[in-house]
């Protein structure tokens, strides 16, 4: 996917605001959470999840296995918190963050 810094740093201004969609607690990337996963990914681009772990390198172990199973670009990562990015060309443009953004901004 590799994105620009340029559109990283957009997804940023647009992700600060958003709430945690998806929550991975202890115990881990279950079947429900992956498919929650999948199915906010494909509806809204753009997502904030929580990682309620308490040791950092099991966050980071965590979000390395949700995105490698996603699909999905890391973005931002700030303590709990993760930022993932992937593109979906037939997002409805009433759920997709970016295409509400860029409609909202003038922007195409």
């Amino acid at each position: 996917m590799s994105l620009s810094q340029a559109q990283k740093k957009a997804f940023r201004s647009i992700g600060h605001h958003l709430d945690p969609v998806v929550t991975v607690s202890e115990n881990g990337a279950s079947e429900g959470v992956l498919a929650e996963l999948e199915r906010a990914l494909s509806d809204h681009e753009l997502i904030k999840v929580k990682l309620a772990l308490p040791e950092r390198d099991d966050r980071r172990a965590m979000l390395d296995e949700l995105v490698k199973t996603s699909g999905a670009e890391t973005i931002q990562t700030i303590g709990k918190m993760a930022l993932l990015y992937r593109r979906n060309p037939q997002a409805n443009p009433k759920l997709s963050n970016i295409k509400r953004f860029e409609e909202h901004h003038g922007r195409r």
